[in-house]
Formats: structure tokens, C-alpha cells, sequence
């Protein structure tokens, strides 16, 4: 169990039989009403935001939530599939279970699965990943002096605006929290 005065940014914890991430709390005292917390929660199975605001001191059940490494294989239609690194187990996973992860899959990438119970309930990616052009505008003589960007498209799929020196071929650094290009690597 934890209560209000021990929670932190991105603990995890079972709130109406949901398993919720806390994104931000604030401690709140009134005038002369007792304190209360006001918690925005991410549903973690459906990615849905909600605000709670409980009476401080309340207490909640802590969720145990186990990572391990798996690498992704393929996807078949809207089911995606990762296997586990040491039992070599393969989990079939939505599109909603892996929201914000899918533009960065490569094939044979290595990350951490998130388990609640042994049931998978969604992926936790590098800040970075690395990525191969695969089609980049050509660049002309000159446009290196200006600080501008050209999009090109990587490997996964994904749209990433680039440096102009930034050609086919070239592996660069993406930010997954961002989606913007960050090196060549």
C-alpha cells in the first residue's frame, strides 16, 4: 500500500480495479477543510487521462509491474509480435498496447515489455533508437549555409526532418519522446 504522501511521477497504482500511472499530483490544503490531493492518472491499458482528487492520507494499492527484454519480430494486420530474449516465448500485442511505439519498431529491435500478473500490458522504448534512411530528398550546393531541415523517411516508416548533409542510407538518432532527429550515428 502507499498513501498520497509517498507517491511519486510515474509510480504505478490499482485505483477501482484499474491500473493507473500518476503524471502529476499536487498537494492541495485548504483554509480550513483538511488536505487533499489532486492526481492526473494515465490509464495504463487504455492510455486514457483521467483527474482524481482524494482526501490526503488515503492509501492505495501499489502494482508490482514486471519489465523483461523482448525483441520485436513482425506484425500481422493490427497484432504485433515480441519474443521474450531468455524463454524465447512470443506475445502477440495491439496496436493500443503499443500506441506511441509502433512509428520506431525495426525489425530485431531489443526493449522492455511491461507485465502486470504475466498479462503484457505495453512497451517502454530507449529515449533513442537508431534508424536507417531509406528515401531523403537529394541536397543541392548551398543549402548547407542555411539552418534548414529536409523530411525524410526511415526505415519504420516514420517522417523525421533532417539536416540537408543528411543523405539515403545514413543511420541517424531519433528521439522517441519527440519524434525529432537528434545525430548521425
Amino acid at each position: 500500500m502507499i498513501s498520497t504522501g509517498e507517491i511519486k511521477r510515474g509510480i504505478t497504482v490499482e485505483i477501482d480495479g484499474q491500473l493507473y500511472q500518476i503524471v502529476e499530483f499536487q498537494h492541495i490544503k485548504m483554509g480550513r477543510g483538511s488536505a487533499q490531493v489532486r492526481m492526473k492518472l494515465r490509464n495504463v491499458r487504455k492510455g486514457d487521462l483521467i483527474e482524481k482528487t482524494v482526501q490526503a492520507g488515503e492509501r492505495f494499492p501499489r502494482a508490482t509491474l514486471e519489465k523483461r527484454n523482448v525483441q520485436y519480430l513482425y506484425n500481422e494486420g493490427d497484432l504485433y509480435y515480441m519474443m521474450d530474449t531468455t524463454t524465447y516465448d512470443q506475445f502477440p500485442m495491439s496496436k493500443d498496447q503499443l500506441e506511441d511505439a509502433i512509428p520506431y519498431l525495426t525489425d530485431n529491435m531489443v526493449l522492455d515489455l511491461v507485465f502486470y500478473q504475466d498479462e503484457p500490458i505495453g512497451v517502454e522504448m530507449a529515449t533513442t533508437v537508431e534508424m536507417t534512411v531509406v528515401e531523403a530528398p537529394p541536397a543541392f550546393k548551398g543549402d548547407t549555409a542555411a539552418s534548414n531541415n529536409k523530411p525524410v523517411k526511415t526505415n519504420s516508416g516514420l517522417m523525421v526532418n533532417v539536416p540537408y548533409f543528411v543523405a539515403e542510407g545514413d543511420k541517424i538518432i531519433v528521439d522517441t519522446r519527440t519524434g525529432t532527429y537528434v545525430s548521425r550515428a
